[in-house]
């Protein structure tokens, strides 16, 4: 994925909001870098800002005490980071960290909450985010027990995909088996079977989809499911190319005064 591409992302639950709305926002964020495995937030501990990724991909995680952890969530330029802020609490069980590095918009967790309980298009549009979150959730679950590994592995990439806006991006298997709580020697072997067939690429660290018509036919159910979900809840309208200029023209603000 080129440096432009990635410049020219925005986050597309800011990009959906009313320009007033948005607005009355934009003095509050702050584009700031996420680098691989910054912890956003951690289980029990105050969530003090909310983030709406860019080009960065975080995911949430469920950590057990034996140290193992298995993924319930990603969120990329599609949603936010910090939803228990608006559903009445500041903490939560889970843990946010960065999965695949690049940036997005930071804002304080006190001012989004005064924010969406003002009402109005703000707190539908988290709403709508929040149904769509439900749905992932709910069905991922039934994903993990009901669907192979190969299937299941098939659908984690081409969320990835989706939620980077590429067909390339850098993860290990080890991070994947950690993700899908699986074992690593699990994820070698659904790799293997998946690069064999022309599907992905995998190398150092580096992949990359060579076949996603081949990938999406391999993937369970779950993927297109959650994938109309989302679309039918948030839509594909947004007001990319005025959010990127504003979001360039914050930052070149900020870079002035100092």
């Amino acid at each position: 994925m080129s440096e432009n591409t990635l410049k020219l992302q925005v986050n597309k639950l800011l990009a959906a909001l009313p320009t007033s709305d948005y607005e009355r926002l934009l003095p509050h964020l702050k584009l700031v870098s996420l680098p691989t495995r910054q912890v956003l937030y951690e289980p029990g501990e105050p969530i003090t800002h909310v983030y709406f990724p860019q080009n960065a991909v975080v995911s949430i995680v469920t950590c057990m005490r034996d140290g193992s952890t298995m993924e319930v969530g990603i969120v990329s330029n599609e949603g936010m980071v910090g939803i228990p802020i608006i559903l009445g609490s500041n903490t939560t069980t889970t843990k946010a960290f960065v999965q695949v590095a690049g940036a997005g918009m930071q804002i304080d967790a006190d001012v989004l909450r005064t924010e969406f309980n003002r009402g109005g298009a703000i707190q539908k549009l988290l709403l709508r985010y929040v149904r769509a979150i439900y749905t992932e959730l709910t069905q991922s679950c039934a994903c993990n027990r009901l669907h192979s590994l190969e299937e299941r592995l098939a659908r984690w990439l081409l969320t990835v995909s989706d939620r980077l806006a590429s067909e390339e991006f850098p993860l290990t298997q080890e991070f994947i088996a950690q993700m899908l709580g699986v074992r690593r020697s699990g994820v070698t072997v659904a790799a293997s079977t998946l690069s064999r067939a022309g599907m992905i690429s995998y190398q150092r660290g580096h992949i990359k989809i060579l076949n996603r018509e081949d990938l999406e036919a391999t993937s369970c159910e779950c993927y297109r499911v959650i994938q109309k979900e989302f679309t039918r809840l948030l839509g594909n309208k947004s007001r990319r190319i005025g959010v990127a200029r504003t979001s360039a023209a914050l930052s070149d603000r900020r870079r002035h005064r100092q």
